[in-house]
């Protein structure tokens, strides 16, 4: 297995037509999730990737499993809850530069999630781990299941890569946000942070100080996203700023960040320098906000390499 993530995939309802979601009468059915977005991304590159969570023993979980399932993604750790329902959530685009999202995951079966569920074995058979700051925000146990599986990690050698990926409706405080994340944070060998989660958590800094401040709270690899501008990286021994790819239009900016997670993963997996990891993740973002919907965008390796050698003189974002 090249990468292990944990994490809730829910039915995605998205409706037919733009504007206010109360007008609409109709709406299409599709599959997302953090974690999932970026497993399947990394599989249409081609590398194995498996996935922890539960469903509900429902339609719609046995809808969002075997579509996972299909995209190559193993799911042998996903269980079932005969209590708790699948989680969903409605993506409302009221116009190109407006997309609202509304959540129903309380007390969903992926937030039943515990430590009992993790299996050792799978995490350590694992090169990389992929987590995200969305999972411990649905309950205490979600919580404990990622620590948990940071500490199994930890043990066999597994590098940790964590996305905070903010979802304040999630959590209860900002306060509490900022200590679990940034806790969880201190564990990762790799975090991919967007600038403004940067300022949640410290307040007003430069870029330099952002990556100065999750260096010395833990981590080794600090990546900064800054929207369509680009991507910052600080190591130990570099640093640099990698440009974002500009798009014609964009359609859908949701699964972006998760695509670039993708595309730098599947660069350390080849061992490729950083600086080309990163550029790889900027163009498979770029080429996510083009098509509505968090996967149906995310490229397999002959269009990310064809994106990759086009010119983009003519293109606009």
């Amino acid at each position: 297995m090249d990468v292990v993530t944990i994490g809730e995939s829910m039915a995605l309802f998205t409706p037919d037509t733009s504007g206010k979601m109360r007008y609409a009468t109709t709406f299409s059915r599709k599959i997302a999730g953090a974690e999932t977005n970026v497993a399947i991304g990394l599989q249409r590159l081609g590398y194995q990737t498996g996935w922890i969570s539960r469903v509900g023993d429902d339609e719609l979980g046995q809808a969002l499993v075997s579509f996972i399932r299909g995209e190559g993604v193993d799911v042998s750790q996903v269980t079932r809850d005969e209590k708790a329902s699948t989680g969903l959530y409605f993506k409302e685009l009221r116009k190109a530069d407006d997309v609202r999202v509304y959540y129903y995951r309380a007390g969903s079966a992926a937030s039943k999630l515990e430590p009992e569920h993790i299996d050792e074995q799978y995490i350590a058979s694992a090169k990389y781990l992929h987590l995200t700051g969305i999972t411990p925000a649905l309950s205490e146990t979600c919580y404990q299941t990622i620590m948990h599986a940071i500490e199994i990690a930890k043990k066999h050698g597994v590098t940790i890569i964590f996305d905070p990926n903010i979802r304040e409706k999630l959590w209860t405080s900002k306060q509490k946000a900022r200590d679990v994340l940034l806790e969880i944070a201190s564990e990762a060998d790799i975090v991919l942070p967007g600038v403004s989660e940067a300022k949640f958590f410290f307040g007003e800094k430069t870029i330099a100080e952002y990556a100065q401040l999750f260096k010395a709270n833990g981590s080794s690899v600090v990546i900064l996203k800054e929207g369509s501008k680009g991507s910052h990286y600080y190591t130990e021994n570099e640093n640099g700023f990698v440009a974002s790819f500009r798009v014609d239009q964009v359609i859908d900016p949701i699964g972006a960040g998760d695509g670039f997670a993708a595309g730098v993963i599947s660069g350390l997996l080849e061992e490729l320098p950083l600086e080309e990891a990163i550029a790889r993740g900027n163009a498979i973002g770029a080429i996510v906000t083009m098509v509505n919907g968090d996967v149906e965008g995310l490229p397999d390796k002959e269009e990310i390499d064809r994106f990759l050698q086009d010119d983009k003189e003519d293109v606009n974002r």
